[in-house]
């Protein structure tokens, strides 16, 4: 059975980092593509980092600069850093994986692509 459980969430101040974790069971994450999605009250879940199996990185405008996506294949763990907060990071975030493909560049924005979801974490940043 898989399992990604997140851990890291949790309420800031502006200007404050905050490390979120992923950890996977039942399925490697090395060399897998890893998406964290993140979603405000009454908008859509929007993707806001990914690491393809081959290792590009992709982020959305909202977060460029300020937020790094990794992996940890010893602990079989993804990682989203994310530093110089602001009010408008305030949502719920998820991580979510899936096999890799024929193009290790690959990395959809597409949430019906991802098949392992983690149970989502609050995210909370005071101004």
């Amino acid at each position: 059975q898989v399992q990604l459980v997140e851990s890291g969430g949790g309420l800031v101040q502006s200007g404050e980092s905050l490390r979120l974790s992923c950890s996977a069971s039942g399925f490697s994450l090395d060399r897998a593509v890893i998406g964290w999605f993140r979603q405000a009250p009454g908008k859509e879940r929007e993707r806001i980092a990914c690491l393809s199996s081959g290792g590009a990185t992709y982020y959305a405008d909202s977060v460029k600069g300020r937020f790094t996506i990794s992996r940890d294949n010893v602990s079989n763990t993804g990682i989203l850093q994310m530093s110089m907060m602001n009010p408008v990071d305030t949502a719920v975030y998820y991580c979510a994986t899936l096999s890799a493909r024929r193009d290790p560049l690959w990395c959809p924005t597409d949430t019906s692509e991802y098949i392992y979801w983690g149970q989502g974490s609050q995210v909370t940043v005071s101004s």
